[in-house]
């Protein structure tokens, strides 16, 4: 790939001179705005369970790649105008961290430098967040239109858990103890699972396959024969997968010692645990559409409901 940026100054490639809109001011009222439209629960997650001097910062690092995804997921943009927004990100992360200058830049990349230079730890959550979100944005941009494998779908996963996860830590209770052990990342892990059943129909339209290769190969399946029983038994494997890893999360939760953060975790299990039991109530057959849980009253319910997993009494294998 042909880089795109000349000394400090980065040129805008047509994919991104298009809907900006009437953006609210620069920095915090952007990113505020972002959020909310995009995730009510990410946004009063952030807004009454961050850290209070990281609640601005958490709104900006969700909202940045928030637009990022949004951006490379636009049908009608060039391949090749996707692939050069993508590296226009990747220069403006690197060169960020080195402290290096940058002109002609777009709000929401105005905000991102901002929250980079605002992070003085070396091997901070928010760094390992940027890295690995970047890493889930890139594996996106190129998959499109091609089979991949379980692989590629682990390490897929495995990036998209720990950039969340990491930030989960370092926005809500940053100072507090959290165990490091592989459980650490098994919630995220299961709530991507459950994200790409989810998505599953629309993913197809737009191009991208959840389910790998191997599998496809072995059952000659055609990935858009949801309905068949050989696609509808894969449904049910990964939602076990998703159960247990969801069952693990939960115990690793447990043993978090800032109440908040145990309450963000327990809501964000919730939420994804409510359309498994969709998929189950539906015999592991996909629905086009699924009923958002980003209303006020969903919200509401999905806080109460891991609030009550926090004052419940802990049963055996939790602290």
């Amino acid at each position: 790939m042909v880089s795109i940026m000349r000394m400090d100054y980065f040129p805008l490639p047509n994919l991104i001179n298009i809907d900006l809109g009437k953006a609210p001011e620069v920095g915090y009222t952007l990113a505020d705005s972002m959020t909310k439209a995009a995730s009510k629960q990410t946004y009063y997650t952030i807004r009454f369970l961050a850290d209070r001097d990281r609640t601005h910062d958490a709104y900006r690092a969700y909202a940045y790649f928030r637009w990022v995804d949004d951006t490379l997921d636009r049908n009608e943009s060039p391949r090749t105008e996707r692939l050069a927004f993508l590296e226009r990100q990747q220069n403006l992360i690197n060169r960020s961290y080195r402290g290096k200058p940058m002109f002609n830049l777009l709000p929401q990349e105005e905000s991102l430098v901002s929250l980079i230079h605002s992070d003085h730890e070396e091997n901070s959550g928010l760094r390992t967040y940027i890295r690995h979100m970047m890493a889930v944005m890139e594996f996106d941009a190129h998959r499109r239109g091609r089979w991949i494998s379980q692989k590629e779908l682990d390490n897929y996963s495995l990036h998209l858990a720990t950039g969340v996860t990491e930030a989960l830590h370092y926005f809500i209770g940053h100072n507090a103890y959290a165990p490091r052990s592989r459980a650490r990342y098994l919630a995220v892990t299961a709530a991507h699972i459950t994200h790409m059943l989810r998505d599953t129909h629309e993913d197809l339209a737009a191009g991208y396959f959840n389910i790998p290769c191997e599998y496809l190969e072995w059952y000659r399946l055609d990935p858009c024969d949801t309905e068949s029983m050989a696609f509808r038994l894969w449904v049910h494997d990964r939602v076990q997968l998703a159960r247990t890893y969801f069952a693990a999360g939960k115990d690793y939760l447990a043993q978090v010692k800032n109440w908040r953060c145990r309450l963000a975790g327990y809501a964000y299990i919730k939420r994804f645990e409510s359309v498994l039991d969709t998929i189950e109530k539906d015999e592991y057959r996909l629905r086009p559409v699924y009923a958002e849980q980003n209303t006020s009253s969903g919200v509401l319910i999905t806080a109460w409901s891991a609030l009550w997993l926090i004052l419940a009494p802990p049963v055996r294998g939790q602290t």
